[in-house]
């Protein structure tokens, strides 16, 4: 938490240790592979500039519908670093990680309907866009069926993943409320790969301001720290603290909030340029808060997260994989070669002196995040090409 992985799947329709890695996908650089992506499919482009004195501006209010590809230029805008496209309460696409002088870009396929460019922390934070329309007819329509299988399947192993996150964290609330610590600890470890495999899906379900990531996911500083609840909360708890004392109630509201998150996730379906976007943002997850350590600050048990973001974006792309392979058959073998030697990476930090099953954050040399960084921005890069490829399909 934060990412994008924010899957909109408007139902029925629409470190390098340090700052390289951190703008991987938003910066000028890594925006290349944006615009790669973006000339390749001949998309339709709308651009989004973003000042101090004005906001956020678009280039037309009024868009047709199909596959569009939001290009977004941060030119001195302080405050602001993300932009979403957001369709009543939920999150259509989203570009992050784009302070001042770096731009980005994001593939979205939308239905007719009314729609707000949201710019938190911009001079004029919303505006309205108009899509009119129909989209057009698919260009392969081999690999359209493809691909909407695999979206059927995708929602399949999200169902199996909150399933199994809501039965951990159940077995994480009821340790709350005993006294055995190094049990509550272990039911932490244990629950916290069934969120980050699927966490994208968690911050797509927003109300104004609200997210549900925010309530299952919130780091400290994340928000007030009177509001500060959930996984990271109880962390803190268990891990600084170590002390049960307080935590019971968090643990509560944590099981409320998983609940709500599988009611919310019951059926529902998802565009396949969602999964590849999304699939790409998990390994910005795993860029700017995983390898830096910033996720699990007390119990150190990043290396699982970095697992369970790898075999999310992973299984994301699977998903698409058949389809993409009749749309362009050297990027889908290319992206699946790399997410295979990112597994293999990450397999080497494995062991069984811990919970968590790998080795603790503070174990890794500079060398080590190095390694994994570079491993992570092989997938990133042709990964970056695929929403645009599958939009269009």
């Amino acid at each position: 938490m934060p990412s994008y992985f924010r899957f909109a799947g408007i139902a029925g329709a629409v470190l390098a240790s340090g700052a390289a890695l951190t703008a991987c996908g938003s910066s000028s650089s890594a925006g290349s592979a944006d615009a790669t992506a973006t000339r390749s499919a001949n998309s339709r482009v709308e651009n989004v500039t973003i000042t101090s004195a004005n906001g956020c501006q678009v280039s037309s209010p009024s868009l047709p519908a199909g596959a569009l590809t939001f290009k977004v230029t941060n030119t001195d805008a302080a405050a602001v670093s993300e932009v979403e496209l957001q369709s009543g309460d939920r999150i259509v696409g989203e570009k992050e990680n784009l302070p001042p002088g770096f731009s980005g870009s994001f593939v979205v396929n939308v239905d007719a309907g009314t729609y707000t460019l949201y710019c938190p922390g911009a001079a004029k934070e919303n505006t309205t866009l108009t899509v009119t329309g129909t989209a057009g007819p698919s260009s392969s329509s081999s690999a359209r069926v493809l691909l909407t299988s695999g979206t059927k399947d995708y929602a399949a192993y999200v169902t199996t993943q909150v399933g199994y996150l809501v039965s951990t964290v159940k077995a994480l609330d009821a340790a709350l409320n005993g006294h055995n610590l190094s049990a509550a600890q272990a039911a932490y470890d244990k629950a916290r790969p069934y969120y980050e495999k699927i966490e994208p899906v968690a911050e797509s379900f927003t109300v104004g301001r609200n997210n549900l990531d925010a309530d299952i996911d919130a780091r400290a500083n994340d928000v007030a720290p009177s509001q500060w609840e959930g996984f990271h909360r109880i962390e803190k708890g268990l891990f600084e603290d170590k002390s049960l004392g307080g935590l019971a109630p968090y643990g509560a509201g944590l099981l409320a909030n998983v609940k709500k998150l599988q009611r919310l996730t019951t059926n529902l379906t998802y565009q396949p340029y969602e999964l590849a976007n999304g699939a790409g943002e998990l390994l910005d997850e795993v860029a700017t808060s995983k390898i830096t350590g910033e996720e699990e600050r007390y119990s150190h048990i990043d290396l699982l997260d970095v697992e369970a973001n790898d075999e999310g974006a992973e299984q994301a792309f699977a998903a698409l994989q058949p389809g993409l392979t009749k749309i362009d058959a050297s990027l889908s073998t290319t992206v699946a070669e790399r997410f295979k030697a990112l597994d293999a990476l990450v397999d080497t930090y494995r062991t069984d002196s811990n919970p968590s099953g790998f080795v603790y954050y503070g174990t890794l040399t500079r060398a080590d995040k190095r390694t994994l960084a570079a491993a992570v921005t092989a997938v990133q890069q042709p990964l970056s090409q695929v929403a645009s490829k599958v939009a269009h399909a």
